[in-house]
């Protein structure tokens, strides 16, 4: 095989916590959106949203654009998650996929609008994915639950203020798990990732919980 005909292509993985088609559940999940296939191979199957590089496209434009074109999300912050390129990973020839990830809240989705040709499942209960997209969102799945013990995975999914519950819910959802409330606290207690704002939440019956903040602003601040 020459090196020309060797193509690359950008794809994303989005993650958003959602409630809704999840009866009997008593945690929010995790979904991430896909986009059918409109060509062969596997015409009509669900794919994660990219599409090629352009000779003249920054990477990570390239991953913007394409998701933006094809699910109408444009999320504040994109990293670079893996690069796929198993030889046989489609029948047309070979294909080298860099793929970013992306971790969304529920107003950024509910701005977005997607149309109809876009499609959300929980991540953890895919149908059959085109190519090898499958094994790509269980990597990033795997990477993001490891991710959320020691890095700022939650501060994507909340505002720029939250409650322990709140943060709570957030660990749960990735993890999978119920997280027993006073060890979380407890352990809260002693981080140094967050701080108290000074501020409650307003709005709340009986004792408003206190607000806290993220002291670094990055959600995602490293690449390991």
């Amino acid at each position: 095989m020459d090196q020309e005909s060797i193509r690359v292509a950008v794809s994303t993985v989005i993650f958003a916590l959602r409630t809704e088609g999840t009866e009997g559940k008593e945690l929010p999940s995790l979904w991430t959106p896909f986009v059918p296939r409109l060509h062969e191979p596997h015409l009509n199957q669900w794919a994660l949203p990219g599409g090629w590089l352009p000779g003249e496209e920054q990477l990570e434009e390239a991953a913007a654009r394409t998701l933006g074109e094809t699910t109408g999300l444009h999320p504040s912050y994109l990293e670079q998650l893996y690069t796929f390129g198993r030889v046989d990973r489609s029948p047309t020839g070979r294909v080298i996929s860099v793929v970013y990830w992306a971790l969304v809240r529920g107003d950024e989705v509910a701005e977005a609008a997607p149309g109809e040709n876009v499609r959300w499942f929980p991540a953890d209960e895919l149908p059959e994915l085109a190519f090898d997209h499958n094994e790509i969102v269980r990597y990033a799945l795997q990477r993001l639950r490891t991710k959320v013990e020691y890095a700022h995975i939650a501060h994507s999914f909340l505002g720029e203020t939250f409650t322990l519950a709140q943060l709570r819910s957030v660990h749960e959802a990735v993890l999978g798990q119920k997280l027993d409330a006073a060890n979380f606290r407890r352990s809260m207690a002693t981080s140094t990732e967050i701080v108290e704002t000074g501020e409650v939440l307003a709005g709340t019956p009986h004792r408003p919980p206190k607000l806290y903040r993220y002291r670094q602003s990055n959600p995602l601040p490293d690449h390991s």
